[in-house]
Formats: structure tokens, C-alpha cells, sequence
């Protein structure tokens, strides 16, 4: 089976020095879970701390919220991959509905973004999901499989292991509603049969989208779901541990 992963998504909050005190308080609360992972995607100020304070932790990683497809040159403002794994990432969000919508992301950049966290060895996670007006159009299933074959649809079997993919719908991103646990569940089948067209087995489908303590257990009953990927619940350190600790008991 695929281990589950708990994704926290920080967004733009918790400095260095609160993530320590995060992370101190974290550590207390959650020992590791058998077959649970948990990685936390902090704001690029806190990344090393973030990895420094979850060293000798096997089931803990820390992971950037983007980065730039160039390994290095004038992009004032972006990190690229060698320097988030220098910072101690080991993953990476890419196409985060937020960098899509807000920040104007193609489908054509996460594919190249794709590329280089994988010649980095970061592990890529990357981002799809629908809008309001295209799921009330039912094109749910022909934008997933657009930004699927933009970013993935060129790598091989063994670099599809590598990549975690992460079902959020936009509607449901910070907005309180989030995707009935049959509704995530019939997207993330159709994610599974487009990645089984491809021979990729082991690669990991999480859902985000307003994932909280109340809703997680229910959305992780279905069988597709190999984890979530939550933003503003992260943000509590004891109540994310209760909600890692117990969201799949």
C-alpha cells in the first residue's frame, strides 16, 4: 500500500522563528504513525528552519511552495530547485491553484517546473483542479487531464513514481466548502485511470480543498485517496497533530 501523506501548506505565514516554536510544539504532540508521513510546505524565509527542526524524523519532511524551472540566473524574487534542496526541501508544490489564479501560472510552466524539481531530486507535487463556472460546465474531467498531460505528459513510468498529485478544486480552496467525499473520489478515479494508461502504479493522489479534523476522516475512507493537502488547519500545530494522529485510525 501507499503511505499516506499529510500535506500542511503554510501559504504565506510563520517566519523562522515561529516555525520553530511550530515545530517544538508538533513534535511533542505527534509521534510517528506506521505507514503516515507528514511534509510540511513552508514559506521560502522558513524553509531551512522548518528542515532543521524536523531532522532524525524519517516520517517528517519539509518541502518549498514553488520554484523556478531555471537552476539559477536573473529572476529576482524565485528560488529555484538547487537552491530549495540546499535550504533542505525535499519537495515541492507545483501549480498551487493560488499560483495558477493569482499569480498567473500556465499549464506549459508547471510542466517545466515538473522537470526541474525532478533533475533536483525534489519530489514534484503537483497541483490540478477545476473552477466553479467549468465544474458547473462538467468539464471537471477535461481540465484535470489538460493540466495532467501539460505537466506530466512527457516522463517516463519511473519519473510518474516520483510525483505526487494533489486533486484541489478551486472553488474549495480557503472557501470553507469542500468536495463531498464521493465527488473527490470519482475525480481521483479518473486520475488514477490516466495514470494506469501510463503504468504508474505507486504514484500518489492526495485531495486539498477546506480539508479540516471534521471532514478528513471521511474524505479518507475512500480508497483513492492516498492523503490531503490542507492549508489553513496546518497552521495550528497541536490541532494538526490530532488531526494526522487520528484522521485515518
Amino acid at each position: 500500500m501507499r503511505p499516506l501523506v499529510f500535506a500542511a501548506n503554510w501559504k504565506m505565514h510563520l517566519g523562522p522563528g515561529e516555525a520553530r516554536d511550530y515545530l517544538a510544539t508538533f513534535r511533542h504532540a505527534y509521534a510517528p504513525v506506521a505507514g503516515r508521513q507528514v511534509w510540511f510546505f513552508p514559506p521560502a524565509v522558513s524553509l531551512e528552519a522548518v528542515a532543521a527542526g524536523l531532522e532524525h524524523r524519517a516520517d517528517l519532511l519539509a518541502g518549498a511552495q514553488d520554484i523556478h524551472w531555471e537552476p539559477k540566473g536573473a529572476f529576482t524574487g524565485a528560488i529555484s530547485g538547487p537552491l530549495a534542496t540546499q535550504a533542505g526541501a525535499r519537495a515541492t508544490l507545483i501549480g498551487h491553484s493560488e499560483r495558477r489564479h493569482v499569480f498567473g501560472e500556465t499549464d506549459e510552466q508547471t510542466g517545466k517546473k515538473v522537470g526541474a524539481a525532478l533533475r533536483s531530486e525534489l519530489l514534484p507535487v503537483l497541483c490540478v483542479g477545476e473552477t466553479l463556472a467549468q465544474r458547473e460546465a462538467g468539464e471537471t474531467g477535461t481540465v484535470v487531464t489538460r493540466q495532467l498531460e501539460a505537466a506530466l505528459g512527457t516522463l517516463a513510468t519511473e519519473s510518474l513514481d516520483k510525483v505526487t498529485i494533489a486533486y484541489e478544486p478551486v472553488w474549495a480552496i480557503g472557501t470553507g466548502k469542500n468536495a463531498t467525499p464521493k465527488d473527490a473520489a470519482l475525480v481521483h478515479a479518473e486520475i488514477r485511470a490516466w495514470l494506469k494508461g501510463r503504468n504508474a502504479s505507486a504514484t500518489r493522489i492526495l485531495y486539498g480543498g477546506s480539508v479540516n479534523l471534521k471532514n478528513a476522516r471521511e474524505l479518507l475512507a475512500e480508497a483513492e485517496l492516498d492523503g490531503v493537502l490542507v492549508g489553513g488547519a496546518s497552521l495550528d500545530p497541536a490541532g494538526w497533530a490530532e488531526l494526522v494522529r487520528t484522521a485515518a485510525a
